[in-house]
């Protein structure tokens, strides 16, 4: 056995695993495509599939295991995804004949890949451009038999036009679609002119799926600027009768989980309306149908069961992707500026690519043109040979040119020694003098190959342009709807906070019914809260960031479900969560101790909005924060530092403030460049000592005296290290 550190086990076996899957697995790259699916619609082009008729899915997948030693289900999932049928792109790349399942539906399953059949769609076209002219990179497969192309020469931003999501080592990647003819017109203005603005072209994502997309310009200003984000998308629905029919639902979702949510919400009794529930997917028709009361009110009960189900949903944006070899997170007007620096080398690629051919064909034709006036002695020469080998030579060295041309000369037939085919090559050295000519010029300048790409993008806009599916609603107009007014049942319960980020919300019937609270192993809970289901849960991010979340906008959970992943539902990236709070009224304050020995009191109506913000920007001062609490009423704190000083204060000292951003009160001064390591909240009874270390202003503080706050300083020792959802 052979004995190793952790530290080299994981530099020598985990890292090189986590490269693997971030680069050539998980994240698209600059045309749009994920190692997988260039590796299945390359052995779709190379099997001659853009033009013909279709042939069986289970041969393409057969084919594409020679560049793709995944397994012939992941492939063929892949292959799936990409197909007319399954309606997951805006411009699908695969044309499919059978049944390819739906994106929409959770259940309708897709038929082996032995009964279905598929080609090249039109667009793929776009994706093969001029690759056999050296436009990109040819690469080994994984056993060195076969040649890949690196990317695709795609000709038009197919990274922004069709939805991708993926998840690494670490990392993930969650591209939203945008509509072909938006793209492209931006792309253009942004040749012209690199001040364009992204919203003034592009108006929103575009889905398949359709639905309604709620614009907020500020959510989408962050969308464009950054490449993260998140939005609201709704089903559109329309009133038939005594019948409510959602015909396009998110993206996101599908019509099994929509009606599961809207079952359960009747059999919980929340919802009193609903008499039937039914998916109307069909040849001629398409939707959940809903049949209610005569006496209901349908518009109240559309927008509760926006509030309550996914017929309105999220959609997180993380426009991560491989560029230039690494992986970046980047905004819409960055991810063009790259792929126009893309595109515009596979051009270049293609022009010193052509221009070598063309070079080469002058130089043979030359030799043709110098033979040419003296035909006669050539064939001399030629007939007067004895030996084969030597009719190249002695054709060199008469007309004094070079072995290439000897050979191309020798190789005439003799049918072309007639007067029109030798005058017709030699105007023909003409022609590529002037197309030599244009290639250098496209080669050299930028400005000749931005003009090539504008007219590429006019050309696939105007043949596969088509208008948005999905539909834009302000989201100013939509109507204001209060709690109340959607009848949102309101209960007593319990929010439990653990240490590893997962949140669950029990009713306090469910909790009185069981005290059996499950959590991961090595997890445990550091908050628990009363509340309202009609309480705001406020997150708090080390990115000084706030995210506000609606108490029953969580599914109730029982005490023995893990809950609520935080990360996850929140969509968070590289943001550590340090402290969650449920609030009714927005009453009291927010208590922030930093290792600087400032303490800032912000009053929690601050972080109380008009509009339901999802997230607070500048929620607080941005230096380290070790302590939070909220707390409607004053207390004794204790401060210890990493000199070991102790002072106690009482949180009257500090006055509260409006502004989020107040950087604290100093109560523990700094000797010796020390910090503060850990506060503690004091409990009215008990801790006789706490007088002997207490101070009416700021102070460095006494030294620890032994047998002190014994189980404080015990705590502070476990805690060092952690510093999460304290």
């Amino acid at each position: 056995m052979t004995q190793q550190s952790i530290v080299t086990s994981l530099r020598d076996n985990y890292m090189p695993y986590t490269a693997h899957v971030i680069m050539s697995r998980a994240l698209p790259e600059i045309d749009g495509l994920k190692p997988s699916q260039r590796r299945i619609l390359y052995t779709m082009f190379k099997m001659g599939l853009l033009k013909g008729n279709r042939k069986k899915s289970q041969g393409v997948v057969g084919q594409t295991m020679f560049l793709h030693p995944h397994g012939d289900m992941p492939i063929y999932e892949t292959l799936v995804r990409m197909a007319k049928d399954n309606e997951s792109l805006l411009h699908p790349y695969i044309d499919s004949k059978g049944n390819f399942g739906k994106q929409y539906s959770r259940d309708m399953k897709y038929a082996s890949a032995r009964y279905t059949e598929v080609k090249l769609a039109d667009i793929a076209n776009e994706l093969f451009h001029d690759i056999d002219q050296d436009t990109v990179d040819m690469i080994d497969n994984y056993d060195g038999t076969l040649k890949e192309p690196r990317l695709f020469p795609v000709n038009y931003p197919s990274v922004l036009i069709n939805t991708s999501s993926g998840t690494a080592v670490g990392m993930a990647s969650s591209m939203a679609p945008f509509n072909l003819n938006e793209v492209i017109d931006f792309t253009i203005a942004y040749i012209q002119s690199k001040e364009v603005v992204v919203g003034d072209y592009i108006l929103a994502p575009d889905f398949s799926t359709g639905g309604q997309i709620i614009y907020n310009a500020k959510d989408f200003k962050q969308i464009y600027e950054t490449g993260k984000g998140s939005f609201k998308i709704r089903a559109t629905y329309k009133i038939q009768g005594n019948s409510i029919i959602f015909e396009q639902i998110p993206y996101t979702t599908t019509f099994e989980a929509v009606i599961d949510k809207i079952t359960d919400l009747v059999k919980e009794g929340k919802i009193k309306d609903i008499v039937d529930i039914d998916d109307i997917y069909g040849i001629d028709s398409k939707g959940i149908e809903i049949q209610v009361k005569s006496s209901t009110d349908k518009e109240r009960l559309i927008a509760r069961l926006y509030k309550l189900t996914p017929l309105e949903d999220s959609f997180t944006c993380n426009f991560n992707l491989i560029v230039n070899g690494r992986p970046q997170t980047l905004g819409v007007k960055q991810i063009v500026h790259e792929w126009l620096v893309f595109r515009s080398n596979c051009i270049q690629r293609g022009a010193l690519y052509e221009l070598d051919k063309k070079k080469k064909k002058k130089h043979l034709l030359k030799a043709f043109r110098e033979v040419l006036l003296d035909i006669d002695r050539a064939i001399v020469i030629v007939r007067g040979t004895k030996l084969n080998k030597q009719v190249v030579s002695n054709l060199m060295e008469a007309f004094q040119i070079d072995e290439a041309q000897a050979e191309y000369v020798a190789e005439i037939k003799l049918r072309f020694l007639n007067e029109e085919y030798l005058l017709s090559r030699i105007a023909e050295i003409e022609k590529l003098e002037k197309e030599i000519q244009e290639l250098n010029e496209l080669s050299s300048d930028a400005s000749k190959r931005s003009l090539v790409i504008v007219e590429q993008l006019n050309r696939v806009k105007k043949q596969y342009g088509k208008e948005r599916c999905s539909l834009i609603v302000q989201a100013n107009d939509l109507p204001m709807i209060k709690e109340e007014q959607i009848s949102i049942d309101n209960y007593n319960v319990r929010v439990f906070v653990t240490k590893e980020g997962y949140l669950k919300k029990i009713p306090l019937v469910s909790l009185r019914s069981s005290n059996q609270l499950k959590v991961k192993d090595g997890d445990y809970v550091v908050r628990e809260i009363d509340s309202t289901n009609h309480s705001d849960i406020l997150i708090f991010t080390n990115k000084q960031n706030c995210y506000k979340y609606k108490t029953y906008e969580l599914d109730d959970h029982k005490p023995s479900a893990l809950g609520e992943f935080l990360p996850t539902l929140l969509g968070l990236q590289d943001e550590e969560i340090l402290y969650v709070t449920v609030t009714n009224d927005y009453k009291g304050h927010l208590i922030i101790g930093f290792d600087d020995g400032k303490v800032a009191k912000i009053d929690l109506s601050a972080y109380s909005t008009k509009n339901n913000r999802t997230m607070l920007k500048n929620a607080y001062a941005d230096k380290h924060s070790i302590y939070w609490d909220t707390t409607q009423e004053d207390y004794d704190l204790m401060a210890l530092s990493t000199i070991d000083k102790i002072i106690v204060v009482n949180t009257s000292i500090v006055n509260p403030k409006t502004s989020k951003t107040t950087i604290g009160v100093q109560l523990m001064k700094s000797k010796k460049e020390s910090l503060v390591s850990d506060y503690h909240k004091l409990s009215s009874e008990g801790y006789e000592e706490r007088e002997y270390y207490r101070t009416l202003s700021a102070g460095v503080g006494k030294y620890y005296r032994e047998g002190d706050f014994t189980d404080l300083v015990d705590l502070k020792m476990k805690r060092l290290g952690q510093g999460v959802l304290m």
